[in-house]
């Protein structure tokens, strides 16, 4: 009996040999590079300018700033430009000589990358916000939402943290929950009190 032709061929040893492809595959075109998208940049900015933190370097951290740039830090104020963004994070870097940056967590889109992060430190350098180091360990928690350009430049900082934390951390306030910290709460409550009897 004749074979069909989906049978196997055999070699002159009679060993079966797989049938071929009757066409030959063609080889796939190399993919160009994919371009990064548009919140990948602005991930890339916001993390860059973190880096710069952790550096502690001033120069860097402002050279992140679009000229008319605003570093808006709701406990301190409003910083307008490079250059008080780097007065700014000179003097902090001053106060706190051994601060640490350490980022938490990154989520950008296509403008916007929001930042949360913890800084460590000990307040043994030169004055802050004209308050005097205190020896004290610094922990801060912190929040920012940083506006990025097409150019990748930062058009404005949203920065959030806890300013009493930071107050007590450096004893500018009693610890929180301690009987000087109620004692304290107490006599508030009392002017308050007393106030309100005057303004009657």
């Amino acid at each position: 009996m004749a074979e069909t032709n989906t049978e196997q061929e055999k070699d002159a040893a009679g060993a079966e040999v797989p049938a071929q492809a009757s066409e030959p595959a063609t080889a796939k075109k190399p993919s160009k590079p994919r371009k990064p998208s548009r919140a990948k940049v602005v991930e890339a900015a916001g993390q860059s300018y973190f880096d710069a933190i952790s550096a502690r370097d001033p120069d860097a951290m402002a050279a992140h700033f679009h000229p008319d740039g605003i570093e808006d830090i709701v406990p301190l104020g409003v910083f307008r430009g490079p250059a008080e963004v780097r007065k700014l994070f000179t003097e902090l870097f001053a106060a706190i000589p051994d601060a640490e940056m350490q980022v938490k967590r990154i989520v950008a889109d296509q403008k916007v990358a929001a930042v949360e992060y913890r800084l460590t430190g000990t307040f043994t350098g030169g004055p802050f916000q004209g308050i005097d180091p205190t020896g004290k360990r610094v922990d801060i928690r912190g929040f920012d939402c940083l506006e990025i350009d097409e150019d990748g430049k930062i058009t404005r900082n949203t920065g959030y943290y806890d300013g009493a934390a930071f107050a007590r951390a450096i004893g500018m306030l009693p610890p929180q929950d301690s009987g000087a910290e109620k004692a304290m709460t107490a006599a508030f409550n009392g002017v308050t009190k007393l106030r309100a009897k005057i303004g009657r």
